[in-house]
């Protein structure tokens, strides 16, 4: 079951950059960066109350934030929402006719198991499902 909004994808050339404008704009500093090798990306969170955006930079020209930036530009990548079971959730929505991007749940930032939704099926916007990792 999707539980609420995880977080916002943002999709930027500069993070340095980006981190200064989103600073500003939210009047908070981010309080977490990391590197996501498996998607090419460097990341950064901000948190504001029980909303978290997520800036995303490609770090390797092949990766999907990349390609995305070169087709659109910056801007919203993807809305993630959390879910208690990644692979219950996975079985429901492609009964229900969505496509998957990943068959198994993936590493992702911010100690995420991760799965995309194809924005094919969910009205253009790239879906992405969260779940806490358990250590």
């Amino acid at each position: 079951m999707l539980t609420n909004v995880e977080h916002i994808g943002i999709a930027v050339k500069d993070i340095a950059t980006s981190n200064t404008l989103f600073t500003k704009l939210l009047n908070i500093a981010p309080y977490k960066s990391e590197s996501v090798e498996s998607e090419g990306v460097m990341t950064s969170f901000f948190k504001v109350n029980e909303t978290k955006i997520e800036l995303l930079e490609a770090s390797n020209p092949e990766s999907a934030i990349a390609k995305f930036i070169e087709k659109k530009g910056e801007g919203i990548h993807h809305i993630a929402f959390e879910v208690d079971d990644i692979q219950t959730e996975m079985k429901r929505l492609e009964s229900e006719g969505f496509i998957l991007l990943n068959t198994e749940p993936k590493l992702g930032a911010d100690n995420k198991l991760v799965c995309f939704l194809h924005p094919k099926s969910s009205n253009g916007v790239l879906v992405e499902l969260c779940q806490e990792r358990k250590e």
